[in-house]
């Protein structure tokens, strides 16, 4: 990787381009101040609203309203409106946390959302769980083969055979959405990757369990940490379809607000938690340790005594 990256390099230092600087648009002060008016305390409440679906309608019609306040041949000052408010999203979730000490939908910090599991539901698979925290749903489906089920894999240093894998459906009806599916895509194929990370430490090895092994997470409904519903899924459906696990494995994601010294880790992120805040930290593991790791980053300055709270 490092060849690979050093000839890209090489290759942009030969063509002599430079990136164009782009001047980031200045919105007037007091443009600003009037918006924040006009939006935040609306905006608050509608963020608060528990139900995905509804808080989502309801910050659009916040937004229309908005809008609207201006004159409709003033495009100019419609569409900085619509760029404040989108700051002023970021900035009700860091005054809920920071100021308030409270979360969007009022857990405390380490609280997480409530937990349903269900096993075996799918009696003719080989196992099966449903695994629901909050308003993320992951069926998780295990299937048992032989050995001529394995996946051929062709890398640059040959032929590898693997006998477990785990594979990672997100369809756009899971987040309220109509779209088309047209295979896997960075999402699917990160997030099944790192599920199927987490499991294989506390797999059982060839020589005690002999079967290939595939499971398939299909989620049917998600707000945030929707890998981490598959990894706790995967390991119960495994348990079902009598594949004898050394441990029992959960994973769970970690978010943080941060303002220069003050800080805030948030357990068991939600889709805005993780999209406005500042980490999406997901960790799993066992009693024993911890079996995979994958963060997410948009600042530097994350401490040892950040890091050390979020794994606590």
């Amino acid at each position: 990787i490092k060849e690979i990256a050093a000839g890209i390099d090489a290759l942009a230092k030969q063509a002599g381009k430079t990136k164009k600087a782009i001047a980031k648009k200045e919105i007037d002060a007091a443009f600003q101040k009037d918006v924040r008016a006009k939006a935040y305390e609306k905006l608050a409440a509608a963020m608060r609203i528990h139900d995905k679906l509804e808080n989502y309608s309801t910050v659009d019609k916040v937004l229309e309203e908005l809008v609207a306040s201006y004159d409709e041949t003033d495009t100019e000052k419609r569409a900085n409106a619509k760029s404040v408010f989108k700051d002023l999203k970021e900035h009700v979730m860091r005054d809920e946390a920071l100021e308030r000490g409270k979360r969007l939908d009022r857990r405390r910090f380490e609280e997480t959302r409530p937990i349903t599991i269900e096993v075996g539901v799918m009696p003719r698979l080989h196992g099966s769980a449903l695994v629901t925290r909050g308003e993320t749903q992951a069926l998780v489906t295990a299937t048992l083969g032989t050995a001529d089920d394995q996946q051929k894999i062709e890398t640059m240093d040959g032929e590898v055979w693997k006998r477990f894998m785990l594979h990672y459906n997100f369809p756009p009806s899971s987040v309220g959405e109509v779209g088309r599916s047209t295979g896997p895509a960075r999402r699917e194929i990160g997030h099944g990757a790192l599920a199927e990370r987490a499991l294989t430490p506390v797999g059982p090895g060839e020589g005690k369990f002999a079967y290939t092994i595939r499971l398939v997470s299909d989620i049917l409904e998600s707000n945030g940490s929707s890998s981490m519903a598959s990894v706790c899924g995967g390991c119960l459906s495994l348990m079902d379809a009598g594949v004898p696990m050394k441990g029992h494995v959960a994973g769970i994601a970690m978010g943080l607000i941060k303002d220069g010294n003050r800080f805030a880790v948030l357990t068991d992120n939600l889709g805005d938690e993780d999209h406005l805040g500042d980490m999406d930290f997901k960790v799993a593991g066992t009693r024993e340790g911890v079996t995979a790791l994958q963060m997410d980053i948009k600042i530097t300055s994350i401490t040892e005594e950040i890091m050390g709270q979020a794994l606590a």
